[in-house]
Order: structure tokens, then sequence, then C-alpha cells
């Protein structure tokens, strides 16, 4: 009967059959089918397959999670996009011809090394701390930021006198120098220099005491019988000078400067000048002297330094005034010894002296770059500021010797 109704409905609208068929077929689905997209299944309707029964579902508010987007996967939520960098400032474009300037700022800091001895037996004073050092520049106490006890290996040159003078003094001279070469440690860097006219390099730095030895060894046939001390050690210090650290100068002389060009005015400004050097002088012939001012005698009064001019007793003191002065000036200390024998005790005084150091410093409170000379003072006080007081092993209370430069020159703005 359907289909009669069917032909009959063909029959009239002229259209073939499959068409009217498929329209009829669509029109008889239900409502929910005719939606095109897939149902969603809430968790109220949802049933579990494994065993027959409705799962009982778990409300949001138990703490799992509520959003209908957690799928099996846990799937972490994306970060926020952090901003890209700023881009990098433009770079100068270089033009030609044109150096490249950089700003540079220097802070001056001042080295000072001090060396405490006993007065009578001076024997190095050891225990001090900071508190126990004041420095004065142009009195002005300063401000000290640094503070050590230096115990390091030395640099050395050590310049002997030796010229066609006196035999007692080329024997002086060469015994005191082997006794400084004994008293050296295999850390110490030392160079060997003589001078007569002119100064002479026996052997440059080194810390092989064989070729100190082999330097020594060759002072036996002096040249010249001229002493220009203040030539040879302007020459030194001007070598010192290029060399980085702290470095001493072992000065083997008699004192007398026959025909020097420099005068005693420039070695000194030189002496100033200079950085991180010490002196110490070691006078030679002293029993030469003496028997000179006690024995007059046609040996004595020939007794020629230079050039044949006889010198006198006085400018042997001149001579010993100066180098007080070079070792006060650099911190170091003068030695006369009287006896051969005392100059092995004289040299292990000097190698516990360069050995045991308080090393300080500090940060002027005059920055001024103007290259002006200024005046220090080291002061050993108590830590509640008055005086120190040193017991030796006794118990007695002994006096002590402070050594250490007594100025320095400021840079210059231009150096």
């Amino acid at each position: 009967m359907f289909n009669t109704h069917l032909e009959k409905v063909l029959e009239r609208f002229h259209r073939p059959a499959w068409v009217l068929a498929l329209v009829i077929s669509v029109s008889l689905l239900p409502a929910a089918a005719q939606d095109s997209s897939p149902a969603t299944p809430t968790p109220s309707t949802t049933q579990a397959p494994d065993n027959g029964k409705p799962k009982q579902d778990v409300p949001v508010d138990s703490g799992g999670p509520g959003d209908n987007n957690v799928g099996p996967y846990a799937i972490p939520k994306k970060k926020a996009e952090e901003p890209p960098p700023p881009p990098p400032p433009p770079t100068p474009k270089k033009v030609e011809d044109m150096p490249d300037y950089s700003l540079k700022v220097n802070v001056p800091l001042v080295d000072v090394d001090v060396m405490v001895t006993t007065a009578k037996e001076g024997a190095f004073v050891q225990g001090l701390k900071k508190e126990n050092f004041r420095v004065l520049e142009d009195g002005v106490p300063q401000q000290l930021s640094h503070f050590a006890v230096s115990q390091a290996p030395i640099t050395a040159v050590l310049l002997v006198e030796y010229a066609s003078t006196n035999y007692i003094f080329m024997v002086n001279a060469l015994q005191a120098s082997y006794a400084f070469a004994n008293s050296l440690k295999k850390d110490d860097w030392v160079a060997v220099s003589y001078y007569d006219m002119q100064p002479h390099i026996l052997v440059d730095f080194t810390q092989d005491k064989k070729a100190i030895y082999g330097a020594l060894n060759q002072l036996r046939i002096p040249g010249f019988s001229e002493t220009n001390m203040f030539d040879a050690m302007y020459d030194t210090l001007d070598r010192l000078d290029r060399v980085e650290g702290k470095k001493y100068i072992i000065l083997v002389t008699t004192g007398i400067d026959s025909f020097s060009k420099l005068t005693l005015d420039k070695i000194i400004k030189k002496v100033k000048d200079t950085k991180d050097v010490t002196i110490f002088p070691i006078s030679v012939g002293f029993m030469m002297r003496e028997y000179c001012e006690t024995h007059p005698s046609y040996y004595c009064k020939n007794m020629a330094h230079g050039m044949g001019i006889p010198v006198s007793n006085i400018d042997y003191l001149q001579g010993d005034n100066e180098l007080r002065t070079f070792a006060a000036m650099t911190g170091g200390r003068a030695y006369f010894p009287r006896f051969d024998a005392e100059y092995a005790e004289e040299f292990n005084d000097i190698s516990s002296d360069i050995r045991n150091r308080y090393m300080l410093s500090y940060s002027p409170t005059n920055a001024k770059l103007d290259g002006t000379y200024r005046k220090l003072k080291v002061q050993v006080v108590a830590p509640d500021g008055g005086p120190l007081k040193v017991r030796d092993q006794k118990g007695k209370d002994v006096k002590v010797d402070v050594y250490a430069r007594e100025g320095y020159t400021a840079k210059h703005s231009v150096d």
C-alpha cells in the first residue's frame, strides 16, 4: 500500500523515485539524529561498562578537577610568554683615523715597609698588630687599609765598590760580599754589580748561588782608582725602577765618592723618586781608617782614593753620614763593622731585617696628583694609643727602634 502511494506521489511531482525516497527517509529520522554535532555525555548519565551499574559521580567540591577539558593526561597550562629582551644599544660607528679612548681612574695607594727592632740587640719585634702602628703623612694621621707580616724571598742587588785604591779596602769588600752570598736562601733573587769609574754588571738576577760566587770570583785585579758611588747608585736605582715588587740594594763601600758626574743633591732626589727600594749600606776599611787616624805616617798621608787625591778622615766621616742618609730615607740601616768577623753577623741581621717586616698600606687623605714629596712618620703605639712596652726574656722593658722610609714622591697627573 505504501508503495502504491509512493508511485502516485512520483507521478504527481515527476521526480525520480530514489530522490523522494531519500527525502522521506531523512524526515522519518528522530530529531536527535538530525543534529550534526555529536552529543557529549554528561557525568550524570555516564554508565560504567565494567559492572553494568551506573557509576557514582564525584562532586566537584571533593577537590578533583571540575573542568571538562581535563582528559586522561595532565596537560600543563601554558606559561605566559616573557616579553622579548630589549634590543642592544646601537654600536657607534667608528670614524676612520680616530683612536680609541678609555677613561682610567687611579686611586693612590701608599705602601710602607716597617722594621721594628729592639734598640740594644737589634732583634726583630714580633707579634705586633695593625692597631700598634700609626702613620702620619705631613703630620696628618692616615687610616690603614692593609696590614701583613712579610716573610717572602728577597730581590736584591749587591753593589760592591772595587777599585784600585787600597788593598785592605778591596779585601774587606770581598769578605763582606761573600758573607752576604752565604746568607742567601734558594728562593732569593740577587744580581751582582761592582763599580770603579763606572758600574759593571757581573751577573743579572739569578737564584743560583754558584753564579753569584762565580761573579765575585771575577773581582781579583782592580781597574781604575775612581770610586764614583753616586753614578753607580743612580744607574742601579734606574734599573730597579723597572722591576716590580720590593727591592733592596746591599751597598758595600767606603762611602767615598771621588769623581761622579752627579752631585749629592741629585742622587738624593733620585732616591726620593724611586719607590719600593730599601738601601742597606755596609762600610768597609774601618780598621785602616782607625789606624791612619791614630798612627799618621807617610803611607797614610799619601793614601790615594782616586786620581792621587789624598782622603782625610773628615772625608770618610762625611761618607758615613751620606750612607746613614741613604738608609734612613729608604727605611734601611747602615752598618759600620770594625772587624772582619763582624761581616757574617751583620749580614745575618740584614737578612733577618729584610725577611721580617711589617707591610702597611693606606690611601692618603691628600689625593692630589701633584708630584710633591710628602714626609712620613711611623709610630709604634699600644692599642690604647699610649707608648708600647716591649719586654725581653728576663721581663725587663726594652726600647724599640722603628725603621721606615722618611717619605715618598706622589704621582704626577701627567705620569
